[in-house]
């Protein structure tokens, strides 16, 4: 998964892809950690959702920016707009069917 280093690149990266995941962690973070990989799997069935992650303790305007309080923190953008956001303790079925809804409608568009 490649890492954003400023927020520049994740505004950039938010308002120029039609399908963006952002995976904000924390370097010392263990439920960051145990989360990434499963997001990773998870997300290799949407082939069009493109996925980046901030680590917020090294990108400290990305808190302020999208009102992030706890890491980690998964934010689903669809168009620039913000979609979904989850965190801390994810739902993994539950996520999936929030993608599942959004992924099946934009692609029946395309």
């Amino acid at each position: 998964m490649k890492k954003l280093q400023t927020i520049q690149e994740v505004l950039t990266f938010i308002n120029e892809t039609h399908l963006a995941f952002l995976y904000v962690s924390q370097e010392n973070c263990s439920v960051c950690h145990a989360l990434r990989p499963k997001l990773t799997e998870l997300l290799k069935h949407y082939p069009k959702i493109k996925l980046r992650e901030v680590e917020a303790d090294k990108v400290k305007a990305i808190s302020a920016e999208y009102l992030i309080f706890s890491a980690p923190t998964l934010l689903f953008f669809v168009d620039g707009k913000e979609y979904l956001r989850e965190g801390k303790f994810v739902q993994f079925k539950k996520l999936a069917n929030s993608i599942e809804q959004v992924y099946s409608f934009k692609e029946s568009q395309i």
